[in-house]
Order: structure tokens, then C-alpha cells, then sequence
């Protein structure tokens, strides 16, 4: 029996709770994880509000970095002691998608058995997206535990976990992004200035970014932005399209996720352009247009599920990006904060000069 301590939310809209808590050890294919990090993204407080799910109670955290501790029968006993980043879409090798070697598409994902339990009641808890993380254990598949260098600052490691590796990811993988090409973003909180990263790493020409906070763009061109338009002053798509001498852009992400900013998006793209849809849209969502806006010009839209990333191909490349000083994860952390802290982390999304709040274990 392993004891832990992690942030539980039982009811959606309810108070958030710092509960004790009992693990079982490590299952088959099983292990399990100290944390020594983990992010506070929006899908937890979507997930918290009741717009993700309705397995109540949930362990909260997704974006998680720690050390093996222990590993289940079937595992290899030399990976206790690794440093390791966590991937909530580890592939499960049997789908008809991994059968035919995209497993980035895998329709099945592995799930780990071994949950969390309350220890005041015994109550069953959901782990957000497979991992729980805002706890100081938790017990996840092998496949999910992927090996980094234990010199990588868990901070840094958490971020890779998933907001870092679906903005760059849906530059590099989904989207593609051609050396010269011009690029459109819109939303510059941390997933959209990690959209822009990964443009900058494909060696994009122009890099617009798109928000409705000067805070927010002022960022987004310390990570690698080459223009702002702030999307409170007329049609961003014009004003993009503007720039690019009024053919718009070869690639514009949609990272918020509502019908306004991805018609915006789609509209900011040239002839034969690509929108990638990033953010999560709302339940519900539903966008009305002629269908000439796509046929007409060529256009094409994709969309971004974990940035199409693999943690076993993709996380030890992001963190040797990292290392070399190409990608920047360090300026992303804006607070690090306890476990008592999650609920203020979640008011500090509504201030525009914050990107990431991490949550950092003794």
C-alpha cells in the first residue's frame, strides 16, 4: 500500500481538495511514479467545471515529470530509479491504426488498472487523461512512463507532458510547416507560444501571432513571433492577410478552439492553405460557411490530437531541443506553486501575462 496526497475534485463545480489518499502497488505492465513536477493545464480546470468528462471524483494533472519508484510484474526491474516525463496517448500496438504503423492515430490507448482511492472513504478516483498528476504518487502503464536524462529540471520535463509537445508538435507533425512558409496563431497562451516555437523550429519565414491581449503578444514575440496583430482591433483575418500582401498565410492554427477563431483562421489562410484546429472546441460547437470557402480556394483543414506526437519518439527530441537552447521551456513556467495552490493557479489563466503555473514537489 502506498500513501499519497493529491488534488480531488468530487462534483463538477466543487471545491477542490487536497485528500489523502491510497494507492495499491504497481499491476502488470504497471509503475510507479514519485512526481517531482506537474502543470497546471486548462483541460484540468475543464475537467474540474464538468466540461470534460463526468467520471467524478478525478484526481486532477496531466503534464507530469518524476522518478520510478517501483515497477510491476513484467516490467523491467532496472527502470526503478529513472527520471521520466508522462504521456497520457501511449499507443496500445493492437488497433487496426498501430497495425498499419500510425500509431500516433491509435484508437485504443493503453490504460493503466491500478487507481487512486480516497482514504477517508475508499472512493474510486479517475485519474484526468490516464495519469493524475497533481499528486505526489500515482500509477501509470510502462509505455507511459517515458525516459528522459535526470538532469532535466522536472519543471521543463512536466511541460513536455502535453502542452509543450501538441503546440510544437502541430507545427512539425500535424501541420508540416515548409522552411520559408508563413504561419498564423491565434491564441498565445502556452500551448499557441508553443505552436510559434515549433514554426520557428521549421524555419517558418513569418510568424503572425493573433490575440486579443497585448500582454499575451508580447510574449509570443519573445518565443519566436515575427508579427502581432492584436485581434481587438478590426478582423484579424484581414489584418493577417495584410501583412502577407493580401494572400494570407500557408499554415493558421486555431488554438482556442470556438467557432469565431476558427473561421478566423480559416479565412486568414491563402489560396491552397492549411488550417489546423488545436484548441478544444466546447460541446456543441458548430460552424456554418459556404462550402466554396474550402473548395474554392483549395483550402484544407487538419486537426491536432496531442500535436500527432509520440512520447517515446518525440519527448527525448523536445528535451534535446531543449538542452541546446533551441526550445525554451524555462520562460513558459510563470508561478510555481504547492498543491494547495491549483485553485489560485486556475484564476491566474484569466491574467493575460501568465502562461504556466507548475506545480513543484519537495
Amino acid at each position: 500500500m502506498v500513501r499519497a496526497r493529491g488534488v480531488v475534485v468530487r462534483e463538477a463545480g466543487g471545491p477542490l481538495a487536497v485528500e489523502d489518499l491510497e494507492l495499491d502497488g504497481p499491476g502488470p505492465g504497471e509503475v510507479l511514479v514519485r512526481l517531482l513536477a506537474s502543470g497546471v493545464c486548462h483541460t484540468d480546470l475543464h475537467v474540474a467545471l464538468g466540461r470534460s468528462g463526468r467520471d467524478f471524483p478525478y484526481l486532477l494533472g496531466h503534464e507530469g515529470c518524476g522518478v520510478i519508484e517501483s515497477v510491476g510484474p513484467g516490467v523491467d526491474p532496472g527502470r526503478a530509479g529513472e527520471r521520466v516525463v508522462l504521456c497520457w496517448r501511449a499507443p496500445c500496438g493492437r488497433c487496426r491504426f498501430c497495425l498499419r504503423g500510425e500509431l500516433e492515430l491509435c484508437a485504443d490507448v493503453q490504460t493503466p488498472a491500478t487507481r487512486a482511492r480516497s482514504a477517508a472513504d475508499g472512493a474510486e478516483l479517475t485519474p484526468v487523461l490516464r495519469l493524475g498528476t497533481f499528486t505526489t504518487h500515482t500509477v501509470v502503464t510502462a509505455d507511459q512512463a517515458i525516459a528522459v536524462d535526470a538532469d532535466l529540471p522536472p519543471e521543463a520535463g512536466c511541460l513536455i507532458g502535453c502542452g509543450v509537445t501538441t503546440g510544437v508538435g502541430s507545427a512539425l507533425r500535424t501541420a508540416g510547416v515548409a522552411a520559408g512558409s508563413t504561419v498564423a496563431v491565434f491564441g498565445c497562451g502556452g500551448v499557441g507560444t508553443s505552436v510559434i516555437q515549433g514554426a520557428r523550429l521549421a524555419n517558418a519565414g513569418r510568424i503572425i501571432a493573433v490575440d486579443l491581449s497585448p500582454a499575451k503578444l508580447e510574449l509570443a514575440m519573445r518565443f519566436g513571433a515575427t508579427d502581432a496583430v492584436d485581434a481587438s482591433a478590426g478582423d484579424p483575418a484581414e489584418r493577417v492577410r495584410a501583412l502577407t500582401g493580401g494572400r494570407g498565410v500557408d499554415y493558421a492554427f486555431d488554438v482556442v478552439g470556438v467557432p469565431d477563431t476558427f473561421r478566423q483562421a480559416l479565412d486568414a489562410c491563402d489560396q491552397s492553405g492549411t488550417c489546423v484546429l488545436v484548441g478544444v472546441p466546447p460541446a456543441g460547437s458548430e460552424v456554418t460557411m459556404p462550402m466554396s470557402v474550402l473548395f474554392g480556394h483549395r483550402r484544407r483543414v487538419l486537426v491536432s490530437w496531442y500535436g500527432n506526437c509520440l512520447g517515446t519518439r518525440d519527448f527525448p527530441l523536445l528535451a534535446r531541443w531543449y538542452r541546446e537552447g533551441r526550445l525554451r521551456l524555462d520562460e513558459l513556467v510563470s508561478d510555481r506553486i504547492g498543491l494547495e495552490d491549483v485553485g489560485r493557479a486556475f484564476e491566474a489563466m484569466h491574467h493575460a501575462d501568465r502562461l504556466r503555473s507548475v506545480i513543484v514537489f519537495d
